[in-house]
């Protein structure tokens, strides 16, 4: 059986974004798994090199575990209390950690196949993701982050739009988007951001090039493009967010390339700041999941 893993620090955006996966997990027959990452302080330069009381954090651990309990039954709700199975099933573990580092590790330990975290109400990363912990998950991740924003509820999943550079690299991602939006019948939008007013020849080959190669290589019926004439690719981004009536955006985070290419490690993380509706982050390196 499939598995999400859930990031919380039991702040209301992480809770609205497990209950999206919980809605998702239902959608795609998956299970639950909550986890915490248990932060130890580091107050002093020495902090790293000195053990840090074991009965300090036997207890934040108990109270790292009661809070997963309680999340873990508010999901569940009524089910809880009636003998039948619950479906999705609902699990959770916590480990000693960086969030990067934990979250790193159970996913791999537990085989899961995608991350949802939660962002907060004004678009900045929340409390839990704040600065370096989500630009650091983000940036080594091997694997697909779903962000949620604090206001998102799940609803369906109609049309996902997926920022494309036209690369080789992203028929992959495509190929792997439409597993998942065969479980909803979705469409798929593949959207080009670019200025371009259709007179560079070049560019138009490469379009049909590639929108070529997506037809040989993706055997799914609902797959469109469209390109976005626009010289700020941030801003061309923000366009098809807010007016592209998509349920999830879908970008590739790369490193070790060019300035001024469209999926510079900016655009991402400047998305991520201030979007109001889902978006799914994929590896420029390792495995594609869904």
């Amino acid at each position: 059986m499939k598995k999400i893993l859930v990031p919380t620090d039991f702040s209301l955006p992480a809770e609205n974004a497990a209950v999206y996966a919980l809605n998702l997990a239902k959608s795609i027959s998956s299970n639950i798994l909550l986890c915490n990452a248990i932060r130890i302080p580091a107050s002093a330069p020495l902090a790293a090199q000195v053990s840090w009381p074991l009965v300090d954090y036997n207890t934040l651990k108990e109270e790292v575990t009661r809070g997963l309990d309680e999340l873990s039954k508010k999901l569940k709700g009524d089910d809880v209390a009636t003998s039948l199975p619950v479906y999705p099933v609902i699990q959770y573990k916590s480990q000693a950690g960086s969030v990067t580092t934990v979250v790193s590790r159970i996913f791999e330990q537990e085989k899961a196949y995608l991350v949802i975290m939660g962002l907060s109400g004004e678009g900045a990363v929340s409390r839990f993701f704040l600065g370096s912990n989500s630009r650091d998950l983000i940036d080594k991740a091997n694997f697909p982050v779903l962000l949620v924003p604090a206001k998102s509820e799940f609803s369906g999943i109609r049309k996902i739009a997926f920022a494309t550079d036209l690369s080789e690299k992203d028929i992959e991602v495509i190929h792997c988007i439409a597993g998942f939006a065969a479980h909803f019948n979705a469409e798929i939008l593949l959207a080009h951001v670019s200025e371009n007013n259709g007179e560079d020849i070049v560019h138009q080959r490469k379009i049909t090039a590639f929108l070529s190669d997506v037809t040989c290589k993706i055997n799914y019926p609902n797959i469109y493009y469209r390109h976005i004439n626009q010289r700020d690719v941030d801003q061309g981004l923000d366009w098809l967010a807010e007016h592209g009536l998509i349920d999830i955006l879908v970008m590739v985070h790369r490193h070790n390339i060019l300035i001024g290419d469209l999926f510079h490690r900016s655009h991402t993380q400047k998305v991520a700041r201030h979007i109001e509706i889902p978006l799914l982050v994929y590896p420029g390196q390792g495995k594609y999941f869904l």
